[in-house]
């Protein structure tokens, strides 16, 4: 173990945490419909290079919307397997992992079941993706957009700073 590990594991340590505590702001402020809109937007331009902006902007959206669900699910199908005898807390690190396939097995069927239905779900309602497309309200630039553009282009400039300057 050396001083420079130890800085470095300490360096990405942080990153980690920053980017949970900036993604978990996003999303507790930001609607999902929203960030669809915004992130098919910043696609856009992509779209020349043969990049399916909406479709991957419709995917997170789905997958934002996904994720407490299954946190849900995995709640009930721990709890079912406690109830049956499970152990989850003890025990080394291989036998807890061993420990977690009866909840893992359970938690994937219903996650295919519930991406299947969603799949049935949109294709009966004859969902076709982003060609043609309109948008109930168009995204516009407002003067909270650049003030943050501008604090993000100084968050950037003053993290390279550091970065390169060491």
């Amino acid at each position: 173990m050396t001083w420079e590990g130890v800085r470095q594991g300490g360096f990405i340590s942080l990153r980690l945490v920053l980017l949970i505590l900036m993604s978990t702001l996003l999303t507790f402020t930001t609607s999902p419909l929203k960030l669809t809109d915004a992130l098919e937007s910043l696609l856009s331009p992509f779209r020349r290079f043969g990049l399916p902006a909406h479709e991957l902007a419709m995917m997170m959206t789905i997958a934002l919307r996904f994720v407490p669900t299954l946190i849900e699910e995995t709640d009930k199908i721990m709890k079912a397997q406690q109830s049956r005898g499970a152990d989850f807390t003890t025990g080394s690190i291989v036998s807890r992992l061993k420990n977690m396939v009866p909840v893992l097995v359970p938690l994937f069927l219903s996650a295919f079941r519930r991406a299947d239905e969603l799949a049935m779900a949109m294709e009966a309602r004859c969902y076709r993706g982003g060609i043609g497309r309109t948008q109930m309200k168009a995204l516009k630039v407002t003067g909270i957009d650049y003030v943050a553009g501008v604090l993000f282009l100084f968050m950037t400039a003053g993290l390279a700073a550091v970065y390169f300057l060491r």
